[in-house]
């Protein structure tokens, strides 16, 4: 039997025992089916549990999804669900010449999402893991994207910085996006600069501390990368890596206008901006 991690068993343990809704702690918290229904995500749960096997039955995981939905008591009441689950319009950041990058978030940076991702992230309080993931399951899966021609792109961390923390928030919460969207990660960049935190930095600042912070280990063996980042307030760090890994393209010539046949690269993030 596979051995969970201690945040992957708290993960069950909100969703299948604790009956109280994880934001207000005072509602009775409703299966995520149920408030699925609402969401803009166009597949229902039990289509992708049935498209995401390749090796059980249908019949199998048909079973497992009624019992899941037996014995669920979800995470949020649906008023909390409602508060949080607000999907802003992408945005767009230029990566070069005629390129651009699109942004798709799952919430916004407010109360109480803010909160909950600062003290996971600087806090290491994993009790409010739950809550950022059931936010993140929001996240449309990208059209046509699938395991056989698409990879997860998650914003690498420097080995000075997860020393310092002592965990890597964005890829324990793209690990799970990874196994929701049933894409799997690709790990060939890698961070190799110890440039300042970005917070508190306006834009200009933020390019330039980002200036040459990525580089590539292997190149992908798909074209299609989706960038993850946790928080993209003005998308800097998305955009960086992003233009690192355009730069690598190995058909990239300099007499293609606009260029052809480079990687297709979508960006998301749990959080971005303000709606106020």
């Amino acid at each position: 039997m596979q051995r969970l991690t201690p945040y992957q068993t708290g993960l069950w343990l909100a969703e299948y025992i604790d009956i109280r809704c994880q934001l207000c702690r005072i509602c009775r918290s409703s299966p995520y089916p149920e408030l699925h229904q609402n969401t803009l995500d166009s597949e229902s749960s039990s289509d992708r549990l049935v498209q995401a096997t390749s090796t059980q039955t249908v019949a199998s995981h048909k079973r497992r999804h009624q019992l899941s939905q037996h014995f669920s008591t979800g995470l949020l009441c649906a008023a909390c669900h409602h508060s949080v689950v607000w999907l802003p319009k992408p945005f767009t950041v230029d990566i070069a010449a005629g390129i651009t990058l699109s942004i798709q978030a799952a919430t916004y940076y407010d109360y109480p999402i803010r909160q909950a991702i600062r003290t996971f992230k600087h806090d290491e309080d994993m009790t409010k893991l739950p809550l950022l993931l059931h936010v993140l399951r929001q996240l449309p899966r990208p059209h046509g994207c699938h395991a056989g021609n698409s990879v997860i792109v998650a914003m690498p961390t420097t080995n000075q910085r997860l020393v310092k923390r002592g965990f890597d928030p964005v890829s324990i919460l793209s690990a799970q996006l990874s196994k929701h969207w049933q894409i799997p990660l690709w790990r060939g960049v890698e961070r190799v600069d110890d440039a300042i935190s970005q917070q508190g930095l306006t834009r200009a600042e933020r390019l330039t501390n980002l200036d040459n912070a990525f580089a590539l280990i292997q190149p992908p063996s798909v074209k299609r990368l989706l960038l993850f980042d946790d928080v993209a307030t003005t998308g800097a760090s998305l955009q960086a890596l992003g233009r690192a890994l355009y730069g690598t393209s190995p058909t990239r010539t300099a007499d293609q206008s606009p260029p052809t046949h480079l990687y297709q690269m979508h960006a998301y993030a749990l959080a971005h901006g303000s709606q106020l």
